[in-house]
């Protein structure tokens, strides 16, 4: 994610960080991001990525990218949302 967020800003655009609060204790979080909103839980890091995404890509990542990812196709089956993934 931090090399996307590095390419980005160098490109004059926008990048919206949006980070649980236990990332921010051990300064795991870039400073690349334009925004950044710290919330509590992973559960609302993907609640709030929902509600502002207009799509979902996942890029390399580990279990955790698994679980975001399986998330979001579940909640389209759902109809929860309706972006591309």
């Amino acid at each position: 994610m931090g090399c996307v967020s590095i390419a980005v800003a160098q490109h004059q655009r926008q990048v919206l960080g949006i980070i649980p609060s236990v990332f921010t204790v051990n300064n795991i979080v870039g400073e690349t991001c334009w925004k950044e909103i710290k919330v509590a839980t992973m559960h609302e890091r993907l609640l709030t990525m929902m509600e502002l995404s207009d799509a979902f890509i996942a890029l390399p990542g580990g279990f955790g990218t698994l679980e975001e990812l399986f998330q979001i196709i579940s909640w389209a089956q759902l109809n929860i949302h309706n972006n591309p993934i």
